[in-house]
């Protein structure tokens, strides 16, 4: 699989708009292109995605997300920047290229879901192959497979009308995996979906992503939604991308007051894990006490759980049972809002010796 990698991407709609791009990146803001006929949807853009990896991108409406999107795969044209996949450059393709990448290397899952009303659920699911020029058996043989693993075996002869809309997003995803593309493209996917819905679709995600590790660009609005399926999160505002890291960065780390703003009121619960929220590496190696122990995996709400069966921290190790770091009950309230000071390095009457941590408790 390969990387993908996004450098300085505008998009600008409007009047002169390579003229736009040239103001934008001597200081000019959007407001004084929009007065002059030009929109700026995407200024200066930049990432990289690698494989296996779920980069959502996050944003209120206008923000420029999907209009990122879009240039990932070539539907829209960037005004200027590069987009790299797989050792091509895509923005110097011609269109038949395009049209070639996007069947066999980027697939796309779009929120309304995009099936034909007059195909069954087995010929939608089929469409990229049939793209592909790929023989009818085989094409849906496989289809039949992506369906069976997005759960709709036995719904192949359906109409999609016949479907709830959590079953039709499933089929458009066997749409996407069916045609063995690497890289997928989500454009918030699951966002016409009821709650309930589409929390079943994002763990459906996860589990597919745990068996096929695709390179996915999840694009997204629900902060909640990013936090969980991201394994990288970029943030959004007025065609910028603001800051860029892993869930946890940006939530306890937040590069800006919109980024802390935007992020206030998501569930920390369901995101930090012990290594996020852990003071310092232990010094020294005079402490005798015992403490409860942690992984640097364990989730928040475990952690706070052992912290309160116990009166001292609670101790930290790393994948070989090494001490790590220690997790005062101050560092816990901090989290949830009280009063914490930063992060620190350990002091011996703090925490154990490594040797003297129950690696199994």
């Amino acid at each position: 699989m390969s990387r993908l990698e996004a450098a300085h991407l505008y998009k600008v709609f409007g009047r002169r708009p390579d003229s736009a791009v040239e103001r934008l990146r001597r200081g000019a803001d959007r407001e004084e292109l929009r007065a002059d006929g030009a929109t700026a949807a995407v200024i200066d853009a930049s990432f990289t995605v690698d494989p296996g990896q779920i980069f959502v991108v996050m944003g209120l409406s206008g923000s420029g997300k999907s209009t990122l999107l879009r240039m990932l795969n070539g539907l829209l044209a960037p005004t200027a920047g590069q987009v790299r996949y797989d050792g091509q450059d895509l923005t110097a393709l011609d269109p038949r290229e395009l049209r070639e990448v996007r069947a066999r290397k980027i697939s796309m899952v779009f929120q309304h879901f995009a099936l034909f009303p007059h195909r069954s659920v087995l010929e939608n699911a089929a469409y990229g192959l049939e793209v592909q020029g790929v023989p009818r058996a085989e094409r849906e043989e496989r289809a039949a497979e992506a369906l069976s693993l997005t759960g709709l075996a036995g719904w192949d002869a359906s109409w999609p009308d016949e479907l709830s809309g959590g079953m039709q997003q499933r089929v458009g995803l066997a749409r996407a995996l069916a045609t063995d593309a690497d890289l997928l493209l989500m454009d918030e996917s699951f966002s016409a979906l009821d709650p309930l819905i589409r929390r079943d679709m994002q763990d459906q995600l996860l589990e597919l992503q745990a068996r096929f590790k695709k390179t996915i660009v999840f694009i997204t609005h629900d902060l909640n939604e990013a936090m969980r399926l991201g394994d990288r999160v970029a943030v959004m505002r007025d065609g910028r991308i603001v800051q860029s890291g892993t869930a946890q960065d940006v939530l306890l780390a937040p590069a800006d007051d919109y980024v802390a703003a935007f992020t206030q009121d998501v569930d920390r619960s369901r995101v930090l894990t012990a290594a996020a929220v852990m003071d310092g590496k232990p010094v020294g190696d005079e402490a005798d006490c015992s403490c409860a122990t942690a992984r640097v995996d364990t989730p928040f709400t475990e952690l706070c759980l052992l912290s309160a069966r116990v009166p001292h921290p609670v101790a930290v190790l790393d994948a070989r049972h090494r001490l790590v770091g220690v997790v005062p009950r101050r560092r816990l309230l901090g989290v949830l809002g009280e009063e914490a000071g930063p992060p620190r390095a350990v002091a011996p009457c703090d925490a154990p010796r490594a040797g003297a941590v129950n690696a199994d408790a």
